[in-house]
């Protein structure tokens, strides 16, 4: 995918216990059928994943985890024209999605898991680095930074030489500074400030800042009641650098970046 504008990538998780849609696209038919929605509503791509990573969120097996994602990837790539993510940590659900027709491994581990690197490496697609301050199930316990934006930058860096030393293309590997994974409010505010440093390594950046606790905290408003706060929290991305998006509410963010370009049509989003 070319990354000459910012681009929107629409979430599909297809698990029980996801923050935000957790339960409602289970279903292979509903999952296909909301993928076909984000697609006509202005998705540049779609993001597949069949593992929950909210904190508490339970361990599913490979088995699980393949049974959930890899047919929903392989119908979706024969159906729609928009590159298809899985999102996984799997090296095992990494090497079966891109046999099935993903196009971009989104792993919000950076790699680190046994196999993960080398299974990436294989598949030849380009892969999207998370940060993470510790595991899902205790990441929001005492998140704790001397100067996060430092440290996000940092180990980043450090995961891309890790990809490069392993074959990986430069021009292949995205970042992504990971929006409420071990990070109290004010350091996402911080990562959100700074998003031109994060950008200026020559990296694409992924924001995935749609409906997440942060926006919830500034708003006081639940999960179902976010949209508002999450294209505003979009907008500020893309303006910061960001080269993709990643949301729950397509149409609505598709139209505010449309707003955003006629501001600033040669910095935002051409048609």
């Amino acid at each position: 995918m070319l990354l000459d504008r910012p681009r929107i990538m629409g979430v599909l998780n297809v698990t029980p216990d996801s923050f935000s849609d957790g339960g409602a696209w289970v279903s292979r038919k509903q999952a296909l059928m909301h993928a076909h929605h984000m697609a006509a509503a202005g998705a540049d791509m779609i993001d597949v994943g069949g593992e929950s990573t909210r904190p508490g969120a339970a361990t599913v097996s490979v088995d699980e985890e393949l049974e959930r994602t890899i047919p929903l990837v392989e119908k979706l790539y024969n159906e729609l024209v928009l590159p298809i993510s899985i999102d996984t940590s799997k090296p095992e659900v990494m090497q079966a999605a891109a046999a099935a027709g993903a196009g971009l491994i989104n792993d919000v581990y950076a790699l680190r898991r046994p196999g993960a690197l080398e299974a990436a490496a294989a598949s030849g697609l380009p892969v999207c680095l998370m940060h993470m301050q510790g595991e899902p199930d205790s990441m929001q316990d005492k998140p704790d930074y001397v100067d996060v934006v430092a440290e996000v930058e940092r180990f980043l860096l450090q995961r891309v030489e890790a990809c490069v030393s392993a074959g990986m293309p430069r021009a292949q590997i995205l970042l992504d500074p990971g929006f409420g994974f071990g990070k109290r409010l004010e350091h996402n505010l911080q990562l959100l400030r700074e998003m031109p440093r994060l950008a200026s390594h020559g990296y694409a950046v992924l924001a995935g800042l749609s409906r997440k606790s942060m926006l919830g905290q500034l708003t006081g408003r639940g999960v179902e009641d976010r949209v508002s706060a999450s294209v505003a929290a979009a907008m500020l991305a893309v303006q910061g650098g960001a080269a993709i998006v990643r949301v729950h509410d397509v149409a609505e963010t598709r139209d505010a970046l449309r707003i955003l370009n006629a501001v600033w049509p040669d910095e935002v989003l051409e048609e």
